[in-house]
């Protein structure tokens, strides 16, 4: 196991979603299981290490720029009846 992590249940993550949120923020990390097998971990994220830039649109247009133009230049994913575009930060490969 790694240094500080915990095991936890599906159920009782889903039930104290908010207290693991926060234990997480200050670095703590679980394994989680589900019918006593692990399914994933959660680690916290240095946002400074694992995330870059892609886009930084008030470079673009002072204020920024309104979703509606750039959502004009993305194809449609339905969803719900509704345009679908994953956030403009990319996860870097590690």
């Amino acid at each position: 196991m790694r240094n500080q992590e915990e095991i936890v249940g599906v159920k009782e993550l889903r039930q104290n979603l908010e207290q693991y949120i926060a234990q997480i923020a200050k670095g703590k990390s679980f394994m989680v299981i589900r019918r006593s097998k692990p399914v994933f971990n959660i680690t916290p994220v240095n946002s400074e290490e694992n995330w870059e830039e892609a886009v930084d649109f008030t470079k673009i247009k002072k204020g920024g720029v309104k979703i509606e133009g750039i959502l004009s230049f993305f194809p449609s994913t339905k969803r719900g009846g509704a345009r679908s575009v994953v956030g403009f930060k990319k996860l870097k490969r590690l």
